[in-house]
């Protein structure tokens, strides 16, 4: 059994109301774009749209020790690949409903949602995603130091 399914069974497990769908074709997707120096730290899936309703866009998203990966398989060919790498990371927005929450990931460039996931599983998502992000984000100098110094000259 694949590295990447095996992590999503387990947050399945501990979260079943999250509303998934196709859970190993998508995690194939993310084990052919996996580097071999990559480790996965966590893992968990949802619908990879705004909107409660729409219910046939389950992706499975990856944190491994270098970037979030986010992958989709489409249904007939082909498939989604989205990776973002802690430089690109902005902020995250954690949102609650009556059944549901989602996730919003902003990065520099686009904002993604994943929604349908478990309320019970929130807090998990959240404390991964950030603890992992700031502690990622010391590898990287502050860019607007540099900005303000070459300001000045």
């Amino acid at each position: 059994m694949a590295k990447t399914y095996k992590r999503i069974l387990e947050f399945k497990r501990k979260y079943p109301d999250t509303l998934t769908f196709r859970l190993r074709l998508h995690c194939d997707v993310i084990d052919k774009h996996l580097n071999p120096d990559e480790e996965i730290l966590y893992a968990f899936a949802g619908q990879k749209n705004d909107n409660f309703w729409e219910i046939f866009n389950t992706c499975v998203v990856v944190i491994t020790n270098k970037r979030i990966m986010i992958g989709t398989k489409r249904v007939l060919w082909g498939y989604f690949f989205s990776s973002i790498t802690p430089d690109m990371f902005n902020d995250i927005e954690v949102n609650s409903s009556l059944i549901w929450g989602n996730v919003v990931i902003d990065t520099i460039k686009e904002v993604v949602t994943i929604s349908n996931i478990s309320k019970r599983a929130l807090p998990e998502v959240e404390t991964e995603i950030s603890s992992y992000m700031m502690e990622a984000k010391k590898l990287y100098p502050d860019r607007s130091d540099e900005k303000r110094k070459n300001e000045k000259k």
